[in-house]
């Protein structure tokens, strides 16, 4: 019961947007040019699709640590979503200084996610970190297209994004080290195509 009540404060938390970094939030050397309206614009829908993979990440470690089966995974499942709650709340105060939002629809994306987790989970442990492999491999792919895309003034959301990048690989990593099964391919066609879906809406929305 208690694990439920801890459980379910965690989910309203990161619906809400509350989220409290462990680590300070990344900065570049060089100061941010001034952005025009449409490069602002363009800054708040990469990071606030940055925000709603966070919010996803947060339900898939909870539901595939709650549901693990072994104590060693949990508690790698457990410190992954401590470093990723620091992305929620970096990229989360980038969207108020860029004077945006969060994505409207969070519980539906944390919904989702959680119970894409739990699925994974009960598939076994192999198999649940061979999924955290490829998201976090998906997710890194992404990322580097943000830097890409993001508008060369924005220093700031840049340092955020390589910074979660890297944080991204590392998690991977972790993941594979513990016995990850490879993830089939339909299942990773299947993945990057509910992201497009997903960062399509999340971009306006």
């Amino acid at each position: 019961m208690d694990g439920l009540i801890i459980g379910f404060d965690r989910a309203l938390k990161v619906i809400a947007g509350v989220a409290s970094a462990s680590r300070a939030t990344p900065t570049a050397v060089a100061a941010d040019t001034e952005l025009t309206e449409s490069e602002r614009r363009h800054s708040a829908g990469l990071m606030r699709v940055n925000h709603v993979g966070e919010v996803c990440a947060q339900a898939l470690y909870q539901a595939q640590g709650r549901f693990s089966r072994s104590p060693d995974i949990r508690t790698q499942f457990g410190n992954a979503a401590r470093e990723e709650e620091d992305h929620l709340a970096w990229t989360a105060q980038r969207l108020q200084e860029l004077n945006s939002h969060t994505s409207v629809l969070n519980p539906l994306w944390y919904a989702g996610a959680y119970a894409m987790g739990v699925a994974a989970a009960r598939l076994g442990d192999a198999r649940s970190l061979g999924f955290v492999v490829e998201t976090e491999r998906q997710v890194e792919a992404h990322l580097a297209s943000h830097m890409d895309r993001l508008p060369q003034g924005d220093h700031q959301s840049r340092a955020i994004v390589e910074q979660m990048r890297q944080d991204e690989i590392a998690h991977g990593a972790s993941a594979q080290a513990l016995g990850a099964a490879e993830t089939p391919q339909p299942v990773r066609q299947a993945m990057r195509a509910m992201s497009k879906v997903m960062t399509g809406i999340a971009y306006y929305l």
